[in-house]
C-alpha cells in the first residue's frame, strides 16, 4: 500500500498538524517577543489561575472529539476480551510509569549538566500529563488508518474514557508527588471536570438528543462532520496564546524543544511496540492489534495541555512539554501507522 492511500482516512488539516503547530508555536514567539501588550492583556482574563480565552478553546477542542464517543458500544465489551485487557493494562498499568522512569532518565541524568533542575521538574509535570492521558478520538484515524475493527475501536475509546474519570488524577498526584512536584489537588480535580466531565457530558447529551430527533445517520454523517476542523482550530490558537506567554523563554533556550521530544518519541514507540508485540503473543487479528498500540502510543494531548495550563499556568515548563507532545504525536504515529501496515503478515486473518 502506497503512502499516498495510507493517509487518505485523515484530514488535510491534521495530515499536516505538525506544520500548522511550528507555524502557530512560530507566531506565538513573535508576538510574545515583539507584541507584549496582548499577552499582558489576555492574562487579565483569568478565574482561579485558569486562563478564560484558553479554556473555551479547550472546550471547542474536546466537545468535538467526544461526539465520536458512543457508551452503547460498552455492550460490545466482551467480545475482543483479550484486546481489551492489553490496552487498559497498557494505558494505565504501564504508560504512566515509563514515561514518568524515561523522562526522568532524561531530564535529570541525561540533561544533567543542560537543564537547570527546577525547569528539569516541570518539563518531567508535563511528560507525567501526557502518560497518564492515553488518546481517545484520534485513534479513531489511526485506527482506520491501519484498518482497523471500527467497533473494538469504538469499545476502546468509550472504556478509556471512563477509565480517565478515575485513574488519571490519582496516577498523576501519584508520579507527581514522588517527583516532589507541589499537588494544587483541587485544581487537578477541577480540570478532569473542566476538560473531561463537562465535553463528556455533552457530547453524550448531543448524541442523544440529536439521534433521537434526526437518527444516527444524520448524527455520525452530517453533525459531527460539521465540527471537523474545530478541534484543530481550537488547538491551534490555543498555541499561538501559550507561546506568546513563552516568547522569550523560547528564544533563550530554543534546543529545549528538541531535547523535550526525544524522551516523549521514545516512549510512544516503546508503548506502541508493548501493547502490538503482546497482541502478536496472544495470536489477536491485525485489526484488534494495531488499534490496542495506536491507543497507547498517542496521547490526549488536549487534556494534558489543559490540565498542564490549569494546574502549572501557561508559562510553565510543564505546559510547553505537552505542547511539544502534540509537535511529535502525528508524524511519530504516521510511522507506526507505516510500520503496522507493513507488519500484518505477523497475524492471523480477522475473525471479523
Amino acid at each position: 500500500m502506497s503512502n499516498k492511500n495510507n493517509i487518505t482516512g485523515i484530514s488535510f488539516f491534521e495530515r499536516y498538524l505538525t506544520l500548522w503547530v511550528l507555524l502557530c508555536m512560530a507566531g506565538g514567539v513573535l508576538i510574545g517577543v515583539y507584541l507584549p501588550r496582548i499577552p499582558h492583556f489576555l492574562s487579565r482574563f483569568e478565574y482561579a489561575n485558569v486562563s478564560i480565552p484558553v479554556a473555551i478553546l479547550i472546550w471547542l477542542m474536546i466537545y468535538p472529539m467526544m461526539l465520536k464517543v458512543d457508551f452503547h458500544s460498552i455492550k460490545q465489551v466482551g467480545q475482543n476480551p483479550k484486546g481489551l485487557m492489553i490496552t487498559w493494562i497498557t494505558n494505565w498499568l504501564i504508560k504512566p510509569f515509563s514515561m514518568y522512569a524515561i523522562a526522568f532518565f532524561f531530564f535529570f541524568i541525561v540533561y544533567k549538566a543542560i537543564i537547570p533542575e527546577s525547569l528539569a521538574r516541570e518539563y518531567l509535570a508535563g511528560a507525567v500529563l501526557l502518560g497518564a492521558a492515553p488518546c481517545t478520538a484520534m485513534v479513531f484515524v489511526w485506527s482506520h488508518l491501519t484498518r482497523g475493527n471500527p467497533a473494538y475501536t469504538l469499545v476502546q475509546v468509550a472504556t478509556n474514557d471512563l477509565i480517565i474519570l478515575a485513574a488519571f488524577v490519582p496516577i498523576v498526584g501519584l508520579l507527581l508527588g514522588i517527583s516532589g512536584i507541589s499537588i494544587p489537588w483541587m485544581t487537578l480535580f477541577l480540570s478532569v471536570v473542566l476538560f473531561v466531565v463537562i465535553p463528556l457530558g455533552a457530547g453524550w447529551a448531543s448524541r442523544v438528543l440529536i439521534t433521537r430527533s434526526h437518527g444516527l445517520e444524520y448524527f455520525e454523517n452530517t453533525f459531527i462532520p460539521k465540527f471537523s476542523n474545530v478541534t484543530i482550530t481550537g488547538l491551534l490558537l490555543t498555541l499561538i496564546i501559550i507561546f506568546s506567554f513563552q516568547g522569550r523563554t523560547i528564544i533563550d533556550n530554543p534546543l529545549n524543544i528538541i531535547l523535550i521530544a526525544i524522551p516523549l518519541i521514545i516512549q510512544t514507540f516503546l508503548i506502541f511496540f508493548i501493547a502490538y508485540l503482546w497482541a502478536k503473543a496472544w495470536k489477536l487479528p491485525h485489526d484488534v492489534a494495531a488499534p490496542a498500540g495506536m491507543i497507547g502510543a498517542s496521547n490526549f494531548f488536549e487534556l494534558a495541555v489543559a490540565v498542564a495550563i490549569s494546574v502549572f499556568g501557561l508559562q510553565s515548563g510543564a505546559t510547553i512539554a505537552t505542547v511539544v507532545g502534540v509537535l511529535v504525536e502525528v508524524p511519530v504515529m504516521l510511522t507506526l501507522v507505516g510500520i503496522a501496515n507493513r507488519t500484518k503478515r505477523w497475524f492471523p486473518a480477522s475473525q471479523s
